[in-house]
């Protein structure tokens, strides 16, 4: 198993979440809503995650309604949060701004 699929700690997840105040934590996985002008450019911020989580080979769970992008993230194969988590969101985030 990598590193990134190490289980992380809840208060290196509550540290995390310091630095990332879109993302909460929920029923022990990490979860943002993101709104934007409307479903073109949700569906572009959606396009820019998809190429950037597949780099990372992590993939989010998310759904998308018109204008509203709602993504949560926690790795299957430790049924947990892990490094990956993190670093997705951080990468989420970032093309968010």
């Amino acid at each position: 198993m990598s590193s990134g699929h190490r289980s992380i700690s809840q208060t290196e997840v509550q540290h995390a979440l310091g630095e990332l105040p879109e993302w909460r934590l929920v029923d022990d996985k990490l979860q943002a809503e993101f709104t934007f002008a409307d479903f073109s450019a949700a569906f572009a911020f959606m396009t820019r995650v998809a190429l950037g989580a597949e780099k990372l080979n992590h993939h989010p769970d998310w759904s998308n309604s018109y204008n509203k992008v709602q993504i949560q993230l926690y790795t299957h194969q430790t049924g947990g949060l892990t490094e990956h988590d993190l670093e997705l969101a951080r990468l989420i985030s970032s093309l968010r701004r």
